[in-house]
């Protein structure tokens, strides 16, 4: 079935505003500005960087009001039919708290693990949540997996574990070290553990709330921000060695040292002024895909966004290429698309069905074709 305008405007902005916010977290990271104490540091506020994505998510809270306000009173039902408002406005919004604490921990060591390796293998290494996730619906939601999802997981297995080795062996041209991308990487896998949670209480709890998106995303907007700022006050104490700590009070995190730093460069506020617009757009972007159109969808052009990364990233002398990359990526692709059961499963059906067809009499091939080797668009 054809997208609809609303759908592929929704596609576009889910791959731009998607890429533009890991990039503008790389761009941050890299900046090399003075803070508290006077030396030049790189910016290293991972769960600031967080700070500021969830004050972009409160934002679609206050955005949706106004746009709810107008349409109501504009007493048409316009409210009730409008793709943005639609929907029930009379949830517990507590409903989305476990979501919300789990996206707060998620984030900060993805933002972590970030500052420790490229932006295109945080990209990538997110797709381990496929593996989590499968593993935690069994347990939780007593959901069992046939053939094609295993071998969909061992594919994303075996592509993270390249993606993983080309990392490594692409440090002959930068300057981050072994041990800092092995750790980077191991951080960014294990925040999907939090991730899959996640999916899977949204799953079992919100499913079906039918709640509109940019409220949803506010609202976990909310919570996270008063989590993170909670958070926040004991990581200014607790002292961390380099590379979890670059900042002037040597500890996980350092409020006033982060803020100083913006306020001496224009280039990390605009990053940090992007980070926060960028991920409202694309945590609304995200939800309306799963919602107008599927999760497999969303999938997809979130496979596109790693391209965009990928590619800037290369552009911008941000890491050097290495083969292994693209073969882990391939991969890792194939093993998504086999567990979701889109694209690359698809083709082999319809060429089994064409091959079929070519070597079958046309008497036999109604007979013979089974019911799953025939082409979904037949």
């Amino acid at each position: 079935m054809a997208w609809t305008h609303y759908q592929r405007i929704l596609a576009v902005l889910l791959v731009v505003t998607g890429s533009f916010n890991t990039l503008s977290v790389k761009y941050a990271d890299q900046q090399v500005v003075e803070g508290e104490d006077g030396q030049p540091r790189h910016f290293n506020h991972p769960f600031m960087q967080s700070s500021f994505m969830f004050v972009g998510e409160m934002m679609c809270f206050l955005v949706f009001k106004i746009i709810y306000a107008y349409y109501s009173r504009r007493g048409d039902s316009s409210v009730d039919s409008n793709p943005i408002t639609k929907g029930s406005h009379t949830f517990n919004p507590f409903v989305l708290l476990i979501p919300a604490l789990c996206d707060t921990c998620a984030t900060s060591i993805m933002y972590v693990g970030l500052n420790l390796t490229y932006a295109s293998s945080f990209q990538m290494l997110r797709g381990a949540i496929i593996v989590f996730t499968a593993i935690l619906s069994m347990a939780f939601l007593n959901r069992k997996l046939g053939s094609r999802e295993w071998i969909g997981i061992g594919m994303v297995i075996i592509g993270l574990v390249i993606v993983g080795l080309s990392d490594i062996l692409s440090l002959e041209n930068s300057d981050m070290s072994t041990n800092s991308i092995l750790t980077g990487d191991l951080l960014i896998i294990c925040a999907q553990v939090v991730s899959a949670v996640q999916m899977v209480v949204e799953e079992k709890f919100v499913t079906g709330q039918n709640i509109p998106a940019l409220q949803a995303v506010g609202w976990e907007g909310i919570f996270g921000f008063i989590t993170i700022c909670i958070v926040i006050i004991p990581l200014n104490f607790i002292p961390a060695p380099p590379p979890f700590a670059d900042n002037s009070r040597g500890t996980l995190e350092a409020t006033k040292d982060a803020f100083i730093q913006i306020g001496n460069s224009g280039h990390l506020l605009m990053a940090i002024i992007g980070i926060a617009f960028s991920i409202a757009f694309f945590n609304f972007a995200g939800i309306s895909v799963t919602k107008e159109m599927s999760a497999t969808t969303r999938m997809i052009l979130d496979s596109i966004r790693t391209f965009v990364i990928w590619g800037f990233s290369l552009a911008f002398g941000w890491q050097a290429f290495h083969y292994l990359q693209l073969l882990g990526f391939a991969i890792l692709f194939i093993g998504l698309s086999c567990y979701n059961n889109i694209i690359v499963p698809q083709l082999v059906r319809k060429c089994r069905y064409r091959l079929g067809r070519h070597r079958s009499p046309s008497n036999e091939r109604i007979i013979n074709i089974a019911a799953d080797d025939v082409p979904e668009n037949q």
